[in-house]
């Protein structure tokens, strides 16, 4: 539990600074996450769920510096599964990045960061995530992305979130 409660205090506090260094015109959103495995990953996994909290602070009219941090649970697929044992992983993804909106909602982001596992020993990996959306009138978001997760191998997995504004 205490390799949990440092990253999210960290974030919290960064997320909480830079709200207050604002002044009001960034943006949080509230998100679902979705994701599918690929490559190897795909081999033991069959899907990733979670959510994500997120700010964007304005660098200009159309670029925002984003932080986020979330959480995501991996799940075994059943023939890999042995009586007694988890039938998924918990992650906790810790993200900066940037987001430049384009034509209308459209937006390109990329971010880096770092991903802790939530098992005993599971240690942290290198993130790295190109992704795009949009984003409504109403304040709701969607995206899509390529997050890889690299340490001794890498775990790459294509990832959906939706996601609410404010």
């Amino acid at each position: 539990m205490k390799k949990l409660f440092l990253p999210l205090l960290l974030v919290c506090t960064a997320l909480s600074s830079f709200a207050q260094s604002s002044n009001g015109p960034g943006k949080f959103s509230i998100g679902a996450e979705a994701a599918l495995p690929t490559g190897d990953a795909h081999e033991l996994f069959n899907y990733g769920i979670g959510g994500s909290l997120k700010y964007e602070y304005p660098v200009s009219k159309t670029v925002f510096v984003t932080l986020s941090a979330g959480y995501e649970s991996l799940h075994v697929k059943s023939e890999f599964q042995e009586p007694d044992s988890k039938s998924s992983f918990g992650f906790i993804p810790v993200k900066a990045g940037i987001k430049p909106y384009l034509d209308g909602g459209f937006f390109f982001e990329g971010q880096l960061g770092t991903v802790f596992s939530t098992e005993k020993d599971g240690g942290n990996s290198f993130l790295y995530s190109p992704g795009l959306g949009y984003t409504f009138n109403g304040g709701f978001e969607v995206a899509v992305r390529y997050e890889a997760w690299s340490n001794n191998g890498t775990i790459g997995q294509v990832g959906a979130r939706l996601a609410y504004r404010f």
